[in-house]
């Protein structure tokens, strides 16, 4: 047997849209992970006329196919980013970051959303209805889109950093821990765009 994975559809905000909860929005963040960089958040209000074709998790496409993407769902619908600089995660731990920088691209939307689809667990402090879907950017048309602008926005900000500061590599492994990184860091020390609360991080400085 052959199964097909569902993708991303719009049914819920369907069903938001016709209860009267215009408009709902989905949001989603980039980066908890790495060991440098911003979180990036991103909130996305899909036009129901003009959902763009291919919406998915963004780390289940293509470099090419996120970028397109990108492009259409920022010609189509209503998209607001917030970032959660490393000073930030620092001074209030990641959790707190994350769910701050969700808020702040919630609040900045053209329209206040009546509803938010929230991708995973974790409701940020926001004024309006909230839902939590585990697996949203798979499984919710707005979230995924969310994701996906998300990921390009921040993967073009760390190629960026990689071009400020040669030598860490982060234009290719976009701050995570990879074996890269880790040599990096062991050979060239602590940039300003670490988080230097991670472990790896403060290791590195001794603390």
């Amino acid at each position: 047997m052959v199964t097909v994975r569902q993708k991303p559809d719009f049914s819920l905000e369907r069903a938001a849209w016709a209860a009267g909860d215009v408009p709902v929005a989905g949001v989603d963040e980039v980066g908890r992970g790495p060991w440098a960089g911003p979180v990036v958040a991103c909130a996305v209000v899909l036009d129901p006329d003009r959902v763009p074709e291919g919406l998915d998790d963004s780390k289940k496409l293509s470099a090419a196919r996120r970028e397109a993407l990108f492009e259409a769902i920022c010609a189509t619908a209503e998209v607001s980013l917030a970032f959660a600089p490393p000073a930030r995660i620092d001074g209030h731990n990641i959790r707190q970051a994350t769910l701050w920088a969700l808020a702040r691209a919630c609040a900045g939307l053209p329209r206040a959303p009546r509803l938010l689809l929230v991708d995973g667990n974790d409701l940020p402090p926001v004024p309006c209805a909230a839902r939590t879907i585990i697996g949203g950017d798979a499984i919710v048309a707005s979230i995924a889109a969310a994701s996906i602008v998300a990921k390009v926005t921040r993967d073009r900000l760390m190629a960026s950093l990689g071009l400020a500061h040669p030598g860490y590599g982060f234009e290719r492994h976009m701050g995570y821990g990879t074996p890269e990184h880790q040599t990096a860091l062991a050979e060239l020390g602590v940039c300003r765009h670490h988080r230097k609360t991670f472990a790896p991080v403060r290791a590195r400085l001794g603390v």
